[in-house]
């Protein structure tokens, strides 16, 4: 058992419940005292909040360490959760029994859903969040989790000992050293250290040491890290001012009103905790040229901007958009930060110029010229691990038991953390029970792209979640986290409850049975229309309708359905969350069919090998746009699966690439077998001599037409007498030209249509 680095580590006090019993805050109080816990996570943001409440859910006593305990659960940037992609993550967190979702519930002050022009696939949830309500909210729920202890104290080393032999590593983490020169000892061990890894905060051309304002960095886990071999990377992100609510013009700006009804997070949430007339608006406004004079007539002054570090590519600072995007008009929104909050969040300004010029700056905007700055904003830069050194399951490469969780791989929000945290949790303590991963796969979840894109691709700048990075968008909905992930939660990890679990049961045979008396119901379109007036359905052919196809156009929802046939729709529509998603999964019920018949495709063919010298610039006979080619041009993926990670890449385009490769290895298959067929039938002499010769079976005919061979003659029962026909494979490049006089085809054989099928429409004569 040893230490990375010495200063007299090696001889660290053990822990004792003596040691301990002055900053032990909270958890179990039923549970006994130990100076051993199953998992220990260092980090109390939202990745360790998460990570931590996971392990405990799954059985494992679990010891959460913080710098401070009452910073648990601080947003430290903007007070909102959600929007597109990231609200994605939300629901998935929540159908794996996490909290920030369930808080978000019983702390938001304005719920809207984003993208509504689009279908529910890609619809965004999100909300505004009172900062001080959710912390308390979080507080009280982590300092109350059964098996989870709370512990004020900052890790400066990892204890380690020889690896398991069966697993790989080079080492195996057990427990951990605090500043004070204290032990704890752990089965695993899991960081989330957010951007306090060596953290530096830039305001202006000032620099100093903080993982956030007001908090110190950890310099000693940093250096133990890089010590121990991981490839350690830099990235930063920043924050807006906050300004005086009461100096902003508010009646001069755009206002968005919150949705009615306001949509939870949790999905054992009916409603959240506020109405909608009582939650608090947001207001927009615009930044102007005299905003980009201010930036670029000051950039010598901002040394966050002149760093190579990289930041956040999708949430920018203001002085990014004025350098990337000259002449442009950008975007601020004006956001509250709580029901009795003073403090305005500015939305898109996020800056790191000197104090007096972001005041200046402020006061530019349109409802602000009189606005009074109360905090300046600032950036961090921080230290990162390349996430290509983890496994799925977020356990490290080079340490086992050592798990990873939120911007320590490279990603920035608090969605991104959350979701990580939770797998991170899980693994951990599966790990203690020597029990399989618990991973969710690219096509079961938007937590299974997030992992996979940082453990297969990595990444060099600050990730964040959105719809596009999936393939399987309509598969993946908001509406549907619980059936595709509650379950397995339940039955493979012991991280969801038997109150969710009931729950999800009950609304997955509530939507089998729904959508099955839905497909039960049919009457003729005109009735339909006699039904239902106010609906599109047209009236001018009698066609047979069912409902669940009445329920694919628009306008029609189950309450106007139930009206229309009220035994035995009605009780569909008692719970909103039920008649919602029936109409969900009515509007995507044929393309889900297939798309789901895409998604057995890929995963059953993802370790399919692409062919080295395959042209993607010039590859034809498969739709691909042009860049999806040269995306695959320049990174060459040796397989499906590798290919469907590129980011950029369609599903639709990695489906139409295995079908090409597929159609292409059976081609080459069958042209392997062609010689022999093609000695036989280029010797004409042969041919006529020997009657045994005379005969081709349907194989010999399959075999050229599942080759995609373009057969030069009539197609039927017999092939009628023709002086010759010609086989000819472009792809392959081999042509066989052979006489037909004396061949018949069995009856088996194919007819016309199915030739049409196999080697396309046979030319007339």
């Amino acid at each position: 058992m040893f230490c990375i680095r010495g200063c007299g580590r090696r001889v660290a006090a053990s822990l004792t419940k003596q040691h301990l019993a002055s900053v032990r805050f909270g958890g179990d109080s039923a549970a006994p005292w130990t100076p051993h816990f199953d998992v220990v996570v260092i980090g109390g943001g939202h990745a360790g909040t998460e990570a931590a409440a996971a392990a405990a859910r799954c059985g494992s006593r679990t010891l959460l360490l913080t710098h401070r305990v009452d910073t648990i659960g601080q947003m430290s940037c903007n007070p909102s959760f959600g929007g597109i992609g990231k609200g994605h993550l939300m629901r998935e967190v929540d159908a794996l029994d996490g909290l920030c979702s369930r808080i978000c519930d019983q702390s938001g002050i304005h719920y809207k859903v984003l993208n509504r022009r689009k279908g529910p696939a890609v619809w965004g949830l999100r909300a505004q969040i009172d900062r001080k309500l959710y912390k308390q909210n979080m507080q009280k729920e982590i300092l109350n989790t059964p098996l989870l202890t709370v512990q004020e104290g900052a890790v400066e080393d990892l204890i380690l000992t020889e690896p398991e032999p069966e697993h790989t590593g080079k080492y195996r983490v057990s427990g951990v050293v605090l500043a004070d020169g204290s032990t704890v000892y752990a089965e695993s061990v899991v960081l989330t250290t957010g951007t306090f890894l060596r953290g530096m905060i830039v305001i202006g051309l000032e620099m100093h040491p903080a993982g956030r304002l007001g908090d110190q960095p950890s310099i000693g886990l940093a250096q133990t890290l890089e010590k121990l071999g991981f490839v350690v990377g830099r990235l930063k992100t920043g924050t807006p001012p906050r300004i005086a609510k009461e100096s902003v013009n508010f009646s001069i700006l755009n206002k968005q009103t919150p949705d009615n009804p306001s949509i939870p997070f949790s999905f054992i949430n009916q409603t959240v905790w506020i109405k909608p007339e009582d939650q608090l608006p947001c207001y927009l406004t615009h930044t102007n040229p005299r905003v980009d004079e201010i930036v670029l007539e000051n950039l010598h002054l901002n040394c966050h901007v002149k760093e190579t570090t990289r930041g956040p590519r999708y949430c920018p600072s203001i002085e990014s958009k004025v350098l990337r995007f000259p002449n442009r008009v950008h975007q601020v929104w004006l956001e509250p930060e709580g029901m009795d909050s003073d403090l305005i969040y500015p939305q898109g300004l996020s800056v790191t110029l000197p104090a007096e010029l972001q005041e200046k700056m402020i006061t530019c905007i349109r409802g602000l010229e009189n606005a009074k700055m109360i905090q300046p904003g600032y950036g961090v830069q921080y230290d990162y691990m390349d996430p290509r050194q983890i496994s799925p399951s977020l356990e490290t490469h080079l340490v086992q038991r050592l798990f990873f969780a939120g911007q320590i791989n490279g990603t920035t929000g608090y969605e991104e953390a959350a979701a990580q945290g939770v797998i991170a949790g899980i693994n951990a303590s599966l790990r203690v029970r020597h029990k399989p991963p618990f991973v969710i796969s690219r096509t079961e979840g938007y937590i299974g792209v997030l992992i996979d894109d940082l453990t297969t691709l990595g990444t060099n700048e600050p990730y964040r979640m959105f719809t596009s990075r999936a393939e399987f968008r309509l598969s993946l909905r908001p509406d549907n986290a619980d059936s595709r992930l509650t379950f397995r939660g339940y039955k493979e990890a012991g991280c969801v409850s038997q109150q969710r679990y009931e729950r999800a049961s009950w609304m997955k045979s509530s939507l089998e049975e729904g959508i099955s008396m839905l497909k039960s119901i049919e009457f003729l379109s005109t009735k339909w229309k006699n039904l239902i007036p106010e609906s599109s359905i047209s009236s001018g052919k009698s066609l047979p309708l069912r409902a669940l196809d009445v329920l694919k156009y628009e306008e029609v929802d189950m309450e106007l359905l139930a009206r229309a046939v009220p035994e035995p729709l009605k009780k569909y529509t008692l719970c909103r969350e039920l008649a919602e998603r029936l109409k969900i999964e009515a509007t995507y019920e044929s393309v889900l069919f297939h798309q789901q018949q895409e998604i057995k495709e890929v995963q059953r063919d993802e370790a399919l090998q692409l062919p080295k010298d395959l042209d993607y610039l010039t590859l034809k006979d498969i739709s691909l746009s042009y860049e999806v080619r040269e995306k695959l041009h320049f990174s060459r993926p040796q397989t499906i699966g590798a290919a469907s990670r590129i980011p950029g890449v369609t599903a639709a385009a990695i489906v139409n690439l295995l079908r090409f490769v597929k159609t292409a290895q059976q081609r080459q298959a069958a042209m392997n077998r062609v010689p022999k067929i093609d000695q036989q039938l280029r010797d004409t002499d042969r041919l006529e001599e020997k009657d045994e010769c005379s005969q081709v079976d349907k194989r010999t005919l399959l075999i050229l037409g599942n080759a995609n061979l373009d057969l030069s003659c009539q197609s039927g029962e017999k092939l009628p007498c023709q002086p010759q026909a010609k086989a000819v494979s472009a792809s392959i490049g081999i042509a066989m030209t052979f006489p037909l006089q004396k061949f018949q085809l069995l009856e088996e054989c194919p007819a016309q249509e199915k030739w049409s099928e196999v080697a396309g429409t046979p030319p007339a004569d």
